[in-house]
């Protein structure tokens, strides 16, 4: 599929898989696509960073490959490393067969086909231009993102045995990072840059509807009145989309039509993923919520 040709044709093609993005997220979206640049994307665990990913490789119709960011993550599982168990292969063949010629050896045993290609380096080596997920890049250690310069900037990986390989079609690159230590300047400045924030209540109703659509209506509306107000509360995490749309399935799963204490209770495990913050809406908080809700009219209006 061509990529999008400006902004709303991009709100489309995302909306059609059922992924509801902001106009400047969408902008962002286009831009990056448009001018061959990374997109780091910020922001809270779950409203929907690697999902845009997934879904703009779905809409593309272009592989994803996803590298996913850890403590410790080195070359060797990122981008490449030496197939050492076909490497000691040939030495017994050249052993058996009285190879005499070591430099001739050397460069069998370091050429391109011994090497096996990581995320990265299978990114820049595909037939047509693949959707790059480099996911939780806070996770990984500082030095990882100087290492990550080169393919950033250049779309090229240089091994030192063999020397630069650079993609024939350079990949589209969304980097993601939930903030638990600030990602360098230096890496961010190769970046086009997005925050994805929680949806309004609008934006989130339709993505339930979408989502969740055995939730119907009513419980619908009354989950992300629910989850708005709980976003509000100073929470070690407040629910994200995911946790929204699961929480509105386990309703239905449970039968429960319209939202009450019990069926709140019994289900704020799906919601919300610490014990403090479980504790805390049973203590009351939900109560009030869901009183909140009644004075308003929600739960009544939409229970009649």
């Amino acid at each position: 599929m061509p990529r999008p040709a400006n902004v709303d044709e991009t709100l489309e093609i995302l909306a059609r898989e059922n992924y509801l993005a902001s106009r400047p997220l969408a902008t962002a979206v286009f831009l990056a696509l448009n001018l061959g640049r990374p997109l780091l994307l910020e922001g809270e665990a779950g409203v929907g960073k690697t999902e845009l990913a997934k879904v703009l490789a779905r809409a593309l119709d272009t592989p994803l490959i996803r590298l996913q960011c850890y403590e410790g993550l080195d070359i060797a599982s990122a981008a490449y490393e030496w197939n050492v168990a076909r490497q000691m292969l040939e030495i017994r063949i050249a052993e058996a067969g009285h190879e005499a010629s070591r430099e001739k050896l050397v460069a069998g045993l370091y050429s391109r086909e011994m090497l096996l290609e990581r995320p990265l380096l299978q990114a820049l080596t595909q037939p047509k231009s693949p959707v790059l997920l480099i996911d939780e890049l806070d996770r990984a250690d500082e030095p990882f993102e100087a290492f990550l310069l080169e393919v950033l900037a250049e779309a090229q990986l240089t091994v030192p045995e063999i020397g630069t390989i650079r993609a024939a079609h350079p990949p589209i690159v969304i980097l993601t990072s939930n903030r638990t230590r600030e990602i360098h300047d230096a890496l961010k400045r190769r970046c086009l840059y997005a925050w994805v924030d929680y949806p309004d209540a609008a934006r989130e109703l339709e993505i339930i509807r979408r989502k969740a659509a055995g939730a119907g209506e009513r419980l619908g509306e009354q989950v992300v009145a629910f989850v708005q107000r709980a976003r509000r509360l100073e929470l070690f995490k407040a629910p994200g989309v995911a946790e929204t749309i699961d929480w509105a399935n386990a309703l239905v799963a449970l039968d429960r039509m319209s939202l009450d204490p019990q069926s709140v209770s019994d289900t704020l495990g799906v919601l919300l993923k610490y014990q403090e913050d479980v504790a805390r809406l049973e203590g009351g908080a939900s109560a009030a919520i869901l009183d909140e809700l009644r004075a308003e009219g929600i739960l009544d209006r939409l229970a009649s």
